[in-house]
């Protein structure tokens, strides 16, 4: 009985304690966003370019002057050519620009650019209008998003991390 003792006991603290460093995270979130309305607008000037070889300027070609709500106009120049039976060329190129506008910059409303300057290069990016966009987090993990309107985003995540050495 002795001996049985003695070998339980040997073998009880012989035998080590299990021992584990564990960690338990939970991360929870939501991010909602909302697009902003932007544009960028830029305006085309006019131009006008003359080239030849074997002529002459009779008359030269007038641009007019630009104003709100009128064209440049543009009188176009006569040419002669200036050694009768050889040969020639002759280029000319007139851009009409774009207007004076009555006006230069715009309001944003809910998210719409009601109205902008008329040019030839021009980028408008609508805005997100929030509407009903919305998100919950609960202390269960429980998530809830609610859609916006266009131009709106919503993401919820959830994280678990269960890490045992």
């Amino acid at each position: 009985m002795r001996r049985f003792l003695f070998v339980s006991c040997l073998t009880f603290f012989a035998v080590s304690p299990a021992s584990a460093d564990i960690t338990h995270a939970i991360k929870s979130s939501i991010s909602l966003t909302v697009d902003g309305a932007a544009s960028q607008s830029i305006r085309q000037p006019s131009s006008f370019a003359v080239s030849g070889s074997n002529v002459t300027l009779g008359t030269p070609p007038v641009l007019g002057t630009l104003t709100s709500g009128t064209a440049l106009g543009y009188t176009p120049g006569a040419y002669s050519i200036t050694t009768a039976g050889d040969s020639f060329s002759y280029s000319e190129s007139y851009i009409e620009g774009d207007d004076v506008p009555a006006f230069l910059s715009t309001t944003v409303t809910g998210g719409v650019v009601p109205a902008l300057p008329s040019f030839s290069n021009q980028t408008v990016t609508s805005g997100g209008i929030a509407g009903t966009l919305a998100g919950t987090l609960a202390t269960d993990g429980a998530m809830a998003i609610t859609a916006g309107g266009a131009g709106t985003a919503a993401v919820a995540q959830v994280i678990q991390e269960l890490s045992i050495r």
